[in-house]
């Protein structure tokens, strides 16, 4: 699967929500998002061009992927001017988990630019590759001699920034596997999912790079534009609090072999959650095979990201699997309800009694009118 990163225009402003519902949840637009995602500095629309912020994301060979996709998403959310660049030789690059990634341009077409943020992605190697980048290191130190944001996540903030001697005497944290490497630096090591400490802020690694993006639009944008954006993100609130998880719908799930996964993909996807869902499930090592529903493999996502499917879902249909799992986005979850051949796939899959899941809208969508959710208990994204 690759991402596509295009420059495109945002859509005009329009809400699902009610007066009231807004005013409480200072969502912004779900049906039209009021800001992209792309590659090639697509520009999210603000009020007043002077609050424009310019961030620099780069990206390597073997950057992962999550940390990546969240970080430049949410920081378009939040109306960030995001650049991505390429520290290889060519825009495109391999990422962890069989992802490619297009940047804009490479680093080198960056290096007379002015940049508000610049943040960095974790992955191995594709810290070491920053670690080994002069131009990289060149930029990132000017960032902080003239006292702008820097910020890194995963093994990025010991494997770069430490190296680099950024992090000396303050306090940071980074992926548990490199806390080591990071105190060796002369950082003051802490646990905090997130650590903000002057101009510099640091993370863990992908499972907090959500919370790592929010904390990066407060810190261009503000406290009120960064609860504006994570609203609609529906994250977890209390992470310092023990949680269980009920299984409401319970079933046995058994493999005999690699258990073979489809994860359909269409216009209007929701990008994080396709690449979440792949990222992690790859990470098990399970076979994940992206289908398109599309009349090609190339999607245009909700955020305006182009993911590339592994196969048509004409194709994808002559195989069994033991898991089917849609992502959400409102016109991803329109084109897999009306994918007769895609509706058919699920409700054999309900039939023989295997494993079937949606997140987002895709459960109000696509899986109620067509009957795959009688009798059971679901959920779905809160205007849906």
């Amino acid at each position: 699967m690759s991402i596509l990163l295009r420059h495109v225009i945002p859509p005009p402003h329009s809400v699902l929500y009610s007066t009231s519902e807004k005013s409480k949840l200072n969502f912004p637009s779900f049906r039209n998002p009021r800001f992209s995602f792309s590659s090639i500095k697509a520009t999210a629309a603000t009020p007043m061009a002077s609050t424009t912020k310019k961030v620099l994301v780069p990206i390597a060979n073997g950057t992962e992927p999550i940390e990546a996709v969240i970080t430049i998403d949410v920081l378009r959310r939040g109306g960030a001017d995001v650049t991505v660049a390429s520290i290889e030789k060519q825009i495109r690059v391999d990422a962890t988990y069989d992802v490619k990634l297009v940047a804009d341009s490479l680093l080198s077409e960056c290096s007379d630019a002015v940049f508000d943020l610049i943040t960095l992605p974790g992955g191995i190697p594709g810290a070491t590759n920053f670690k080994n980048c002069q131009l990289l290191e060149k930029l990132v130190k000017k960032q902080v001699e003239d006292g702008k944001l820097y910020a890194a996540v995963c093994a990025s903030p010991a494997v770069a920034f430490g190296s680099w001697g950024l992090l000396n005497g303050l306090k940071a944290t980074c992926h548990p596997f490199f806390m080591d490497e990071l105190k060796s630096s002369g950082a003051i090591t802490v646990e905090s999912r997130v650590h903000e400490e002057g101009n510099v802020v640091t993370s863990r690694g992908p499972g907090t790079t959500m919370e790592f993006a929010v904390a990066l639009v407060e810190k261009l944008f503000g406290k009120e534009k960064a609860d504006e954006v994570s609203g609609p993100l529906v994250m977890r609130s209390n992470h310092g609090d023990e949680y269980s998880i009920k299984e409401l719908n319970p079933m046995q799930w058994t493999f005999d072999n690699v258990p073979q996964v489809l994860v359909p993909i269409a216009n209007g996807t929701e990008e994080m959650e396709a690449i979440i869902i792949i990222d992690i499930l790859r990470r098990a090592k399970v076979n994940v095979v992206v289908a398109s529903v599309e009349d090609s493999l190339e999607i245009l996502a909700s955020r305006k990201v182009k993911l590339e499917a592994d196969m048509l879902l004409d194709e994808a249909a002559k195989l069994s699997y033991d898991l089917i799992v849609l992502p959400g986005g409102l016109g991803g979850a329109q084109a897999f309800a009306k994918s007769e051949k895609l509706v058919n796939m699920l409700k054999k899959q309900r039939e023989s009694n295997r494993p079937y899941g949606a997140m987002c809208a895709s459960p109000a969508l696509v899986l109620e009118p067509h009957g795959l959710l009688k009798g059971k208990k679901a959920t779905a994204f809160p205007a849906m």
